[in-house]
């Protein structure tokens, strides 16, 4: 079996290795190892990467029998060839705050809220955690990341190592081993042991920070997501840099964009409720406007400025008022909505004839004989286009 270097130290990235013998993973080449530093993807963590003897490692796997598998661009070294391995610490780094992270959050989920840790995955733009309770109201998440945070700033000693089997029953773990043989603990002292395999911080301090970005409904309990370290860092820059541009827009200070948010909703409400008003009577003084034309066969018109949803207000006015068929469209800037509708003694077929006019004017549109809608360019000469498909 491959000596695993990171058991004892994950600082220590660089390492003299021999290659044992070549393999593959899921069809892949690789490489089998006397002894490595690389971290396989197991335990929601994933895999290390980094250099092998000059090559690229892309990943680094585990099968069933133990063995890690290391895969790598290029023509692999032969057997028994000495390689040197380097293990690229930004990834690691951040794999290490992670795993860390998590392990203080899912103890701290715990004692806060009796939430146990169903399954953690630490993965490339999210880390999730799924307990077994409901989602966690806002106020209980911010005290468990308020728990985790105190004790990052307590710059505890972490220790990862591999008890006897006396000083293992005398260990109160949070969650027990998955695996059989020598069980390796992860320990924040006072505080959490748990069972891992994985590659954590020396101490708390390292893991710089934990935050809950958040929660939700997930197979009957619930998901969490958070970050660490420097992925922690980097999302609450980003998010404060989100809040700067949005305090520009709304022209205000941070801490009053609550209270801009609002009064915007409400002018923004009222607004609407204005423009629907508006609308109404517009529509009405066009319904009267266009029903001058009653009897004279389909009312063909162009309205300028409407909006899809007033154009059918429109039509089915018209159609109330005794029209038997509406042809209408109303030039915007991005583009002219159109709408053919019929009444019911009508026999006129709508989608037809809206399928004819687009293949005139270059748009879209089709719909049932009783109904149809469309959309054309927004320099559509509608009453040219309906006149010359009608004839059609």
């Amino acid at each position: 079996m491959t000596d695993r270097l990171y058991y004892d130290d994950p600082l220590a990235l660089d390492f003299d290795a021999r290659v044992i013998s070549h393999s593959s993973f899921d069809g892949r080449p690789s490489l089998l190892l006397d002894r490595t530093a690389f971290y396989p993807e197991s335990g929601g963590q994933m895999a290390d990467h980094g250099k092998l003897g000059g090559l690229p490692v892309i990943d680094v796997q585990i099968d069933e029998s133990g063995q890690l598998h290391h895969l790598v661009e290029g023509a692999l070294p032969q057997p028994e060839t000495m390689v040197q391995g380097t293990v690229d610490w930004r990834r690691r780094r951040t794999h290490m705050a992670l795993h860390t992270g998590q392990h203080m959050l899912s103890r701290a989920l715990f004692d806060e809220l009796g939430a146990t840790t169903l399954s953690s995955r630490l993965g490339e733009t999210r880390c999730t955690i799924d307990v077994d309770i409901a989602p966690p109201s806002d106020a209980e998440l911010d005290s468990c990341e308020k728990l985790v945070n105190s004790l990052v700033d307590q710059s505890l000693p972490i220790r990862s190592y591999f008890p006897s089997k006396a000083e293992l029953a005398g260990l109160a773990m949070r969650t027990q081993a998955k695996v059989e043989g020598p069980i390796r603990v992860v320990i924040v002292p006072d505080f959490d042991v748990t069972p891992c395999g994985g590659t954590h911080c020396t101490d708390s301090g390292q893991v710089g920070l934990v935050s809950i970005d958040r929660v939700e409904r997930y197979k009957g309990g619930a998901r969490i997501s958070f970050e660490a370290g420097l992925r922690a860092r980097i999302q609450r820059r980003q998010a404060a840099h989100q809040l700067r541009e949005l305090s520009r827009t709304l022209g205000c200070a941070p801490e009053e964009i609550p209270a801009a948010y609002d009064k915007r909703g409400r002018e923004l409400k009222n607004a609407k409720e204005e423009l629907g008003t508006l609308r109404s009577a517009l529509a009405e003084r066009l319904v009267a406007e266009l029903s001058t034309k009653l009897g004279e066969g389909p009312i063909i018109a162009n309205l300028p400025g409407l909006g899809g949803e007033t154009l059918r207000s429109v039509a089915k006015q018209l159609i109330r008022a005794g029209a038997s068929e509406v042809l209408l469209a109303s030039p915007l800037q991005d583009g002219c909505p159109v709408i053919a509708l019929r009444s019911e003694n009508s026999e006129f077929d709508c989608g037809a004839f809206l399928r004819r006019a687009a293949q005139t004017a270059g748009g879209r549109g089709g719909g049932r004989p009783d109904r149809a809608e469309g959309r054309f360019p927004a320099e559509t000469a509608w009453v040219e286009v309906a006149t010359s498909a009608l004839a059609q």
